[in-house]
């Protein structure tokens, strides 16, 4: 038989593409009838003048008009009329029509019969008919002749071809798969841009978790926090390396931001024909990049075309941008639609405002639309309340639903009904399922029972997460092992997540290192303040009473006697005996004895022995006597020891005085 070569594809009669003018039906290029015109625009009049055209032909024997004629039918759906001419037109060798006739039989139900001429058609060269024949035999399941046909379809770079041998091929998790996809991607298949793009998302992601820098971005369903805030789904954005002499840590996250730049160009030409997902994917990687208002935009025409997670997204970024009232519109959208992290924002918004029943129900909708995250809220929402049972039977179902924060909020709660047995299987399940306050809070548990070194290790793992009261911990007890190295480490890690503590601790650690302050010759510049001083001052800002004090002695040390004066009375005032003290001196030195006094003895109440020694002094030497012996006693109980022996010679010299 002497066949003709293959025709422009005419619709899609298969289950791997949709809505697209891609198919293994063919008809004739020249005709004009590729697509589908709306009835009564300009092309219609001219399909009628072709169809008239080539009937007129086929009328006449001719063999090519034949099988347009026939294609034109089938795809008007005059199966009958269009089955007479394309056998026709494949008795006398047509291998478009063969392929043709085999897509009618097809829809009709003749499977076996539309495969033989899909087979004719492709032994003669057509790659839509091979397409065809491939996706039969899969459905057959007979995949080796499926790949042997889809083969042949893709390397005659027919696109739905190469994106069902694709399909086949990541169905059996083999590597070849990618070529296809992007041989199909690069022929505008629009399926095959988007998986392609999810292809090398997942290789991006994973070439980020072995560099150093990753942040996550929304793109779909995850875990949320208590809010109803974003929280990991996949898509993530790596750091870039500097050079040549990067680490292959950064080499690695180069490479995964490469491959996400690549990701997304697909994702665009995806979204650009349509795809909704790969907008909202896009949209995920934009933001990740923090290009905002386009990520909003894809974001948006995801949302328009029915994507409820691209509707919550969206409603974040406007949250994000201030709008809460439009971001509340498009979370409604969302959680209508049934997306359960809507609701869940939703429910944050109403209990923010204090709506407590309008985010009851919405946390019930999450719930309802299977997302834990909906139990878990509204074990918060009980717990805010003092609903502490209800609170509890919410929490423990989302933490056997495995939400790891519930978890630990449910034992949390055991430990407070004092059931610390019942609580730590549910602090170790949240531990290792990754929650890092779980960790801290075994640490916390093991460290009530005496057991140091298993705190320890849960501290460690929590610090290690970036827990900042688990770093305190850990420098702590690497203090008391002398290990100062470990201890500073620690601390500054600690002090840099906000931890006062961390910051008194560890001004303290360099402070030892230094040698003592002097105070400045005259008309010698004040020297600049030391590290550790920054550490004592950022305490002491943060209310640490004991570094307002040992800010003042550096200020005095220096001779800023003011500076020192308000610190040591921000530490008195705050119920600090030291600084109380220190004041009482500066003040004496100012010849203000009276308010001195004041100050001593407010220390010297709260068991400071230099203070009730002071006011000692300032009664003998004023010859109140009694009032003298009365703070001698004071001073010999309290101590220490130089200021109980002077004390007590003090008060003996009293004596002799009130007897003589």
């Amino acid at each position: 038989m002497d066949f003709m070569g293959d025709r422009a594809t005419l619709l899609e009669t298969g289950r791997f593409v949709q809505r697209q003018v891609e198919s293994s039906a063919e008809t004739d290029n020249s005709a004009g009838a590729a697509g589908v015109t709306p009835a009564g625009g300009p092309t219609e009049s001219a399909d009628a003048e072709t169809e008239a055209r080539h009937r007129r032909a086929a009328e006449g024997g001719d063999v090519a008009s034949m099988s347009v004629l026939g294609a034109l039918l089938l795809r008007r759906g005059d199966l009958d009329t269009a089955e007479n001419y394309l056998r026709a037109a494949t008795a006398e060798g047509d291998r478009a029509a063969a392929n043709n006739l085999g897509v009618l039989l097809h829809q009709r139900g003749y499977t076996e019969e539309a495969s033989g001429w899909w087979r004719v058609a492709a032994v003669a060269g057509s790659a839509a008919a091979a397409h065809a024949l491939g996706r039969h035999y899969r459905e057959q399941g007979d995949e080796p002749a499926a790949e042997y046909w889809l083969r042949q379809s893709a390397e005659q770079g027919h696109a739905l071809g190469a994106y069902a041998l694709a399909d086949l091929l990541e169905h059996r998790s083999d590597v070849g798969s990618e070529r296809w996809l992007r041989a199909a991607a690069e022929q505008g298949h629009r399926e095959a841009s988007y998986r392609l793009a999810r292809a090398l998302e997942r290789q991006a992601r994973q070439a980020a978790r072995t560099g150093n820098s990753v942040r996550a971005v929304i793109a779909g369903r995850g875990e949320r926090d208590r809010t109803g805030d974003r929280a990991d789904s996949g898509v993530r954005k790596a750091a870039v390396g500097t050079g040549p002499g990067t680490s292959p840590g950064a080499q690695d996250t180069d490479a995964g931001q490469s491959l996400l730049t690549e990701a997304a160009q697909w994702y665009r030409q995806a979204a650009t024909r349509g795809h909704r997902r790969a907008a909202l994917h896009l949209g995920a990687i934009l933001e990740g990049r923090g290009e905002l208002k386009e990520a909003g935009r894809w974001y948006l025409t995801a949302a328009q075309d029915g994507e409820a997670r691209a509707a919550c997204a969206l409603g974040f970024l406007l949250r994000d941008a201030g709008d809460e009232e439009s971001a509340a519109v498009w979370w409604l959208r969302a959680a209508q639609e049934g997306d359960g992290n809507a609701a869940n924002a939703l429910g944050a918004l109403h209990a923010a405002r204090g709506e407590q029943q309008t985010a009851e129900r919405w946390y019930r909708a999450a719930m309802d639309a299977g997302d834990v995250n909906g139990a878990y809220n509204l074990g918060l929402l009980c717990t805010a309340q003092d609903r502490t049972a209800q609170a509890e039977q919410w929490y423990r179902r989302a933490a056997y639903a495995g939400h790891r924060e519930a978890a630990n909020a449910l034992a949390v709660l055991l430990l407070q009904a004092g059931d610390p047995t019942g609580a730590e299987p549910w602090f170790s399940k949240a531990a290792e399922a990754g929650s890092v306050d779980a960790a801290f809070n075994l640490g916390i548990l093991y460290a009530g029972r005496d057991d140091d070194r298993a705190a320890l290790v849960w501290y460690e793992r929590a610090a290690a997460a970036g827990h900042t009261e688990a770093a305190l911990q850990v420098g702590i007890a690497s203090l008391r092992d002398g290990d100062e190295q470990a201890a500073e480490r620690h601390l500054r890690c600690a002090a840099g997540g906000g931890s006062t503590e961390a910051a008194f601790r560890l001004a303290t650690l360099l402070d030892a290192r230094q040698p003592p302050p002097r105070a400045p010759a005259l008309g010698e510049a004040q020297p600049e303040k030391t590290e550790c001083e920054q550490w004592y001052e950022r305490a002491a800002e943060h209310g640490h009473r004991r570094a307002q004090v040992r800010v003042g002695m550096l200020a005095a040390g220096r001779g800023d006697m003011t500076d020192a004066a308000r610190w040591y009375r921000e530490a008195a005032e705050a119920g600090s005996r030291n600084g109380a003290f220190n004041l009482g001196l500066l003040l004496a030195r100012e010849g203000s004895e009276r308010e001195a006094a004041l100050w001593w003895s407010r220390a010297a109440q709260a068991g400071h022995g230099r203070a009730a020694l002071r006011l000692a002094l300032l009664a003998a030497r004023r010859g109140e006597l009694a009032e003298g012996q009365h703070w001698c006693a004071r001073a010999v109980e309290l101590g220490p020891s130089e200021v109980t022996e002077r004390a007590a010679r003090l008060r003996e010299a009293l004596h002799q005085e009130l007897t003589a």
